[in-house]
């Protein structure tokens, strides 16, 4: 870690009930606020938070193709609340703070762009990627120089589980590791299937829960071992779940519609019969 800051104090939290100003600043104390006197706020941490940022980054995705102002807006504010509520978190550390995040933006952007702040002349997009990518070259020397070097799978695209997941699997058999064919990645699924299912075989309840960190682990295993099954198949791993998850919510309104009562009061004879039906309804579709 790095050394406290030395002028790194976070927000003063505002007092009494704020309005909205529209001013940084005035969402800083807020954000202070929250965290010195909201319960579920004052036990989040940087790590506890990162489901969220991944959640609200896509949230935004769909409210901008859904092309509602409302929406958009909500969404970019809950975007912007993640960077507010870890830069609070990294405050409180004596880390650095909202000003040292935005001053680094803003180097990057004009170290990125010579062509817009420099004498530097590039008439096309072509010369601009290309720049793009001299001046990242140049910044991860500097990384290099700071302790951190770069190992051949550190271009992994960020993005889902799934989406590393495959990609840093691509990338591992470009460099010659994996299977000759489909067989070994089934294997290798059906392999990590029956450890998960070693660790949770007649575990009561409390024994999972206690054993949970390396159950978590073997879970993981299966899933990184599916998503290796659908790169071999040549198909996307993130597109084949957001078809699953998109069908089953189909499957389950149908369900609601035809229930003529609430969920609760129904049971998982009635729901499992009109899912069947669901099932029934698409084919005829």
């Amino acid at each position: 870690m790095k050394p406290l800051a030395q002028n790194t104090l976070p927000a003063t939290p505002v007092q009494g009930t704020p309005d909205a100003t529209g001013q940084i600043d005035d969402l800083l104390a807020l954000m202070a606020r929250l965290r010195a006197d909201c319960p579920w706020d004052k036990k989040q941490t940087n790590h506890s938070l990162i489901p969220y940022a991944i959640e609200e980054a896509y949230e935004l995705g769909e409210a901008v193709q859904s092309d509602d102002d409302e929406d958009i807006k909500g969404e970019l504010g809950d975007v912007l609340l993640q960077v507010v509520f870890h830069c609070q978190l990294y405050a409180e550390q004596g880390r650095f703070d909202m000003s040292d995040v935005i001053t680094t933006l803003q180097e990057k952007l004009i170290r990125r762009h010579p062509h817009v702040f420099e004498a530097e002349t590039l008439t096309d997009d072509a010369a601009v990627k290309a720049r793009w990518d001299e001046i990242k070259a140049e910044e991860q020397q500097a990384r290099e120089a700071r302790g951190k070097p770069k190992r051949r799978l550190d271009n992994t695209k960020a993005g889902s589980a799934l989406m590393q997941a495959q990609d840093v699997q691509k990338q591992a058999s470009k460099l010659g590791f994996d299977w000759d064919s489909i067989s070994g990645a089934f294997e290798k699924l059906e392999e990590e299937v029956e450890e998960l299912k070693t660790e949770v075989r007649d575990k009561s309840k409390a024994e999972i829960k206690a054993n949970i960190s390396d159950i978590e682990k073997e879970l993981g295993d299966c899933m990184f071992a599916l998503v290796n099954v659908a790169r071999k198949l040549s198909l996307d791993a993130e597109a084949a779940t957001l078809t699953c998850v998109h069908k089953f919510k189909s499957r389950f309104g149908y369900i609601e519609a035809q229930l003529g009562k609430s969920l609760e009061d129904s049971d998982i004879e009635e729901m499992d019969a009109l899912w069947e039906a669901a099932k029934r309804h698409e084919r005829s579709s």
